[in-house]
This record gives C-alpha cells, sequence and structure tokens, in this order.
C-alpha cells in the first residue's frame, strides 16, 4: 500500500485545515523539541513549525516518497523514515503531533499511553483523526469490494475501528493532567464534483482496496464506485460537491 505525495496534495489546502485548527488550540507556548508523527508530504510539519519557529522539529513518516516530498518543503528540518507503532525515540519531546495518522494503527489503548510516555512532563500529545468509517465514502468502498468480481481479493478489507470522544477522554486521563475532546464536520467544497470526491479518497481510503487489484480491476472498481458515490453526494447546481468530513481531536497535557 504504497502512498502518493502527489495523491495526497492534491487537496492539500482542504486536508492542512484540519492541522491549523488542532495547532491553533494547544496552549504550549515553550517547546524546545517537537516531532510530527506520520508527517506525510510535510504540510502539517510547516504548520507546526510555523507555531514554534524557534523549536527543533522533526518529522517521520514510513513512506519514502511522502519523506522526498517533505524534504523538498522544508530542507532545514529533519525527516526520518520510521513505523509510528516501532517509535522509540532516544528523547522526550514537548510536543508530539499526529495529524490524520494515528487511525492507520491498532490497539490505541496501549499505543496512546505509550506516546504520552515519549512526552516531558507537562509535554502536550495533539491529534486529529478521521472519524468518518460510516460515511457514504468509506460505506460505498466497502459496499463495492463485496459486491464485484473481485470480493475474493478484497471483500474483507476493513480499515482499523475508531473510537469514541469518551473512550479517549477515559483512556488519556489516566495518564495526563489535562485532556480536551472535540469533533468537528468539515464541509469541503470540491469544484470537480463527483470525480474530486473519488479523486480525494483514492489517496487515502481506498488504497487497501485499490493495493489488491490489477490495473483493470483498480478502474473498474473506480468506474462501480463514482457511480455511487454520484448518487450519494448531491451536487449543487454549479457542480460543485460538499464533502462532510467529521473529525475527532484531542489535546492531552502530560
Amino acid at each position: 500500500m504504497s502512498w502518493s505525495a502527489q495523491q495526497y496534495s492534491k487537496f492539500e489546502q482542504q486536508r492542512t485545515r484540519p492541522v491549523r485548527d488542532l495547532v491553533a488550540a494547544i496552549a504550549a507556548n515553550d517547546v524546545r523539541r517537537a516531532v510530527d508523527l506520520g508527517c506525510g508530504p510535510g504540510n502539517s510539519t510547516e504548520v507546526l513549525m510555523q507555531r514554534y519557529p524557534h523549536a527543533a522539529v522533526t518529522g517521520i513518516d514510513s513512506s519514502e516518497d511522502m519523506l522526498l516530498s517533505a524534504r523538498q518543503r522544508l530542507p532545514q528540518l529533519d525527516f526520518k523514515l520510521a513505523d509510528i507503532a516501532a517509535w522509540q525515540p532516544a528523547q522526550r519531546f514537548d510536543l508530539i503531533l499526529a495529524n490524520a495518522s494515528l487511525q492507520w494503527l491498532p490497539d490505541h489503548a496501549g499505543l496512546y499511553p505509550h506516546l504520552i510516555a515519549q512526552l516531558e512532563s507537562g509535554g502536550t500529545l495533539a491529534v486529529q483523526m478521521p472519524d468518518n468509517l460510516a460515511e457514504p465514502a468509506h460505506v460505498l468502498a466497502r459496499e463495492v469490494a463485496m459486491q464485484g468480481p473481485w470480493a475474493d481479493k478484497i471483500g474483507d478489507v476493513r480499515h482499523n475501528p475508531r473510537h469514541s470522544a469518551s473512550f479517549y477522554y477515559e483512556l488519556l486521563s489516566q495518564h495526563c493532567s489535562a485532556v480536551d475532546v472535540w469533533h468537528t464536520t468539515y464541509y469541503h467544497p470540491l469544484a470537480d464534483g463527483h470525480r474530486a470526491v473519488v479523486e480525494w479518497f483514492k489517496g487515502t481510503a481506498l488504497r487497501p482496496f485499490l493495493a489488491k487489484l490489477t490495473p483493470a480491476e483498480q478502474g473498474a472498481f473506480l468506474d462501480d464506485y463514482l457511480a455511487r458515490i454520484s448518487q450519494a453526494y448531491p451536487a449543487l447546481a454549479d457542480g460543485t460537491v460538499l464533502l462532510p468530513f467529521p473529525r475527532l481531536f484531542i489535546v492531552a497535557q502530560r
């Protein structure tokens, strides 16, 4: 399931807005060391650096293509190839940022306490995750996977389960002095209509499905998906589609 920085960045403006909102909600001002877990093409890292220009900022990602883009964007920063699930830093951080990355990992009951343990006393964990598995874009992807001729290949593909705000609040409250959790639905106007919805999810949610298909099967899958998306998301008079996108935010202080 290789990542494409080019595909992901087609909607960079929309994808960056949530991390701007997340970073703006961080109360900490004295941040000396910060890390961006799952930095992608560096858009979230850039927001972090703008907020804390004097901090030593590091970005890690599991995709070489994403890191190449991040290094081109921010050549002055240190970016490393690493798996968040196996991340064992040699030093603690004042701030750990994870923007739209932790939903790709399982076992959040173990992962989040581990991340808190990598913070200095008083340090902050700031997380944003899509909370859209019940949205049509995800539901229809699973339907196409199960109902098409490729069902034996991808009919059982599932994303990791998402948890409620109360799950994260109760979990983090055991390890943190303060926990703030909130939920927001963004409505992204996509001027290119339903094809733009498909292009959006090709860069993220559709990857586990498409990765197991041949090029011909991928084309057929996307055609079927587009037809269903066109029915599920009504277009405005000018052809624009407003894409609802729910997201969960967490800011926790050790």
